[in-house]
C-alpha cells in the first residue's frame, strides 16, 4: 500500500489526483511542509476503525518514514532502598 504526499495548495487544484491515490494507500496532505490532514478510502477508514492495531503496527504504516520525529531524551532514576 503506497502513501502519497500532496501539498493542501496542489489538493486543492488536483482533488481528483488525490482521491485516485487514496484508492491504492493514504494521501498524507501537509500544510506548509509538515503532515496536517489524512484521505483515506472509505474501505481503508472502515478497515482501521473497525479493529485495533498494536503499536508496532501503527508504527510501520507506509509513509511514516517520511514524517520527522525527534522526541526529547528522558532520563529516568530509580531508586533503590538502601538494604544495608
Amino acid at each position: 500500500m503506497p502513501a502519497t504526499t500532496v501539498a493542501s495548495r496542489e489538493l486543492n487544484q488536483h482533488i481528483g489526483y488525490a482521491k485516485k491515490a487514496a484508492k491504492s494507500g493514504p494521501v498524507f496532505i501537509t500544510h506548509r511542509g509538515k503532515p496536517a490532514h489524512l484521505l483515506l478510502s472509505i474501505e481503508d477508514y472502515r478497515r482501521l476503525a473497525g479493529q485495533r492495531r498494536s503499536l508496532v503496527e501503527a508504527l510501520s504504516l507506509p509513509g511514516l518514514a517520511d514524517i520527522d520525529f525527534e522526541p526529547s531524551t528522558v532520563r529516568i532514576e530509580t531508586h533503590r532502598p538502601d538494604l544495608g
